[in-house]
């Protein structure tokens, strides 16, 4: 499945792209160094140059940061690239940068690239930001007269009209990002390429470049490469998902499934039977007074609830002291880890320590769109006075699908994970 717009122009083309990189320190800092770590690795001896507690690479290991992707992007396209640490998207945007040169494939570029790699990349501290702005057009090809055209749009995007004549360098890691996509964003380019460079604004210019780049597509016909972390920034924004692990590009297509894929939320999760581990948990304050040890789903076939249908389950736990009342709470999750709704079990149940316990449980699920959901699943007491304390969670309790029919196309991203009854 691909999410290519295949009527636009093609603007990048990589192709069979590999970058490796040889790990270890590539030089000493002084010849004398350099001779001293040479001359200890032909005799299998330890480094000298090493700091205490350094360990040093084995000689020509090599690390593959890209192995072998393939992509087209077309005209207008505002492209997430989603994947955890050390997948390869920052050395990918490098690559398009020409901050780095591929150590195989090509990747061919039709227009103006601007980039936001980190924050104030290109600029320059001793230079004012006004200085640094006719810089960064000078650098993507501008006369000085062009700059000037867009200087004023470009100091009052950035809300740093009062400082645009002091040095960067005084300026807050706030200030310098909104200057920097200011002028990325306003600049005469074809091309965007940004790595989290919403990640240091405020909310309020997060949504500010959210919207500034949202026309930026529709009006201008500019191309977006946005690489970041936050699912929501990047649901918002992009049209296509490109997902990265390891250095190869996993799925390419819609932006939820890829979304789901990256947050391990995949369709094969979701089980019948479910043990309970040291693994499950790792929740916070619990007073281990129960222990969950296994979780049965009851009358399914699969895993997909949908309509007219609810989840039920059997769980079974291990009382290690008395407890008067034991309640449990359900919460669920969607694809971002977002806490969308909460079922309880109201009565109560009383425990004894060292008895075994099995229930059975019905959850109604109905009002939940369409999408997978994780339960964080929490057995709790409570007390006359109505204080709530944890005894034991388990993560993920369950997983499970929805499958909802709705007289409107629902779409989360527009009106959200919980689908309230119709208005009479």
């Amino acid at each position: 499945m691909t999410g290519n717009n295949s009527d636009a122009p093609v603007v990048i083309r990589i192709k069979d792209v590999k970058k490796q990189y040889r790990l270890g320190t590539i030089g000493g800092g002084t010849l004398k160094g350099d001779l001293q770590s040479w001359w200890a690795r032909l005799r299998h001896k330890e480094d000298p140059n090493l700091k205490i507690g350094q360990e040093g690479h084995v000689r020509n290991e090599k690390f593959m940061a890209l192995d072998g992707i393939s992509l087209d992007v077309h005209k207008g396209e505002a492209i997430g690239l989603i994947g955890s640490n050390g997948a390869g998207k920052s050395t990918l945007l490098k690559l398009l940068s020409r901050v780095t040169a591929p150590t195989e494939g090509t990747i061919k570029i039709k227009g103006k690239i601007s980039s936001m790699l980190e924050v104030g990349t290109g600029f320059h501290g001793e230079l004012t930001g006004r200085e640094n702005i006719y810089l960064n057009g000078a650098i993507l090809g501008m006369s000085r007269s062009e700059v000037t055209e867009k200087i004023e749009d470009i100091i009052e995007f950035s809300e740093c009209r009062q400082f645009i004549d002091t040095p960067v360098k005084r300026y807050s890691s706030g200030m310098f990002v909104k200057l920097a996509f200011s002028v990325a964003a306003h600049l005469d380019n074809d091309i965007m390429l940004m790595d989290e460079v919403l990640a240091v604004g405020d909310m309020a210019f997060q949504k500010k470049c959210i919207d500034k780049m949202l026309s930026v597509v529709r009006e201008s016909g500019k191309t977006i490469i946005y690489v970041s972390h936050n699912m929501q920034t990047i649901r918002q924004l992009c049209s296509r998902g490109v997902v990265l692990q390891k250095g190869k590009i996993v799925y390419d297509g819609e932006v939820e499934h890829a979304i789901g894929l990256y947050l391990n939320q995949a369709k094969m999760q979701a089980a019948k039977s479910y043990e309970f581990d040291g693994s499950k948990r790792g929740w916070n304050f619990l007073t281990e007074k129960v222990l969950m040890e296994r979780l049965d789903v009851l009358e399914r076939e699969d895993m997909v609830v949908r309509d007219g249908e609810n989840l039920r389950f059997r769980l079974k736990w291990t009382a290690k002291e008395d407890i008067k009342e034991l309640h449990l709470r359900m919460m669920i999750h969607n694809n971002d880890q977002a806490v969308v709704a909460t079922a309880v079990c109201p009565a109560f149940m009383e425990c004894r320590k060292g008895e075994v316990y099995e229930r059975d449980f019905t959850m109604n699920v109905e009002a939940l769109c369409t999408g997978t959901y994780k339960v964080l699943m929490v057995l709790y007491e409570s007390d006359e006075l109505g204080s709530v304390i944890d005894a034991d969670a388990v993560w993920p309790g369950l997983i499970f699908e929805r499958d909802k029919t709705s007289v409107l196309d629902w779409k989360p991203r527009l009106f959200g994970d919980v689908e309230l009854p119709e208005i009479e």
